[in-house]
């Protein structure tokens, strides 16, 4: 399927993305005062949402990544690929996992259940975009940015076969 810049929708701005970002980034700043977390980016989707959120925290943390695979175009695979684990011992620290979204939950649940095994001090999950009519998590997020109807988004990390990922807001495929 080719997909049309001209026909994308614009459901977020960027605007109130960056709004967003620094509300969380504040919270998490108080709830980490005197720690100093580490946040586990998930790539590549949540490479953007990750930067502006570290730069907007008031506290020192730390920033690792881990890189999976579930989707192939628009659908999901059913399965998730450890594509990159992360570098940093984790163990005995506060741990801040950063999705750019979370739909059915299939990514999210695989890497918590994957950071856990190495016993950190505690796992939080922050993700910019979640479609709550699809989740099926038994575990709570902690931030999340923006709840968004079941349409397959683009834009500010997300992408369509890799790209649209530059765009500075958050659109939907074109469509109704």
């Amino acid at each position: 399927m080719v997909v049309d810049r001209e026909k994308l929708i614009q459901i977020i701005s960027e605007k109130s993305i960056m709004e967003r970002v620094h509300q969380i980034a504040d919270d998490i700043s108080n709830q980490y005062k005197s720690e100093v977390p580490i946040l586990i980016g998930i790539l590549n989707g949540s490479f953007i949402f990750a930067s502006d959120l570290v730069r907007a925290m008031k506290i020192d943390c730390e920033i690792d990544f881990i890189k999976v695979s579930s989707y192939s175009g628009t659908k999901s695979k059913g399965t998730v690929h450890l594509k990159k684990d992360i570098s940093a011992d984790i163990t005995d620290r506060h741990v801040i996992i950063v999705e750019d979204i979370i739909d059915s939950g299939l990514t999210i649940r695989f890497i918590r259940e994957r950071l856990l095994d190495a016993q950190p001090k505690s796992v939080s999950i922050v993700t910019l975009l979640m479609k709550p009519e699809l989740v099926e998590i038994d575990f709570d997020v902690n931030w999340v940015g923006f709840e968004i109807p079941p349409h397959y988004v683009v834009g500010y990390g997300l992408d369509y076969d890799q790209k649209f990922r530059n765009l500075r807001g958050i659109f939907r495929l074109g469509g109704k």
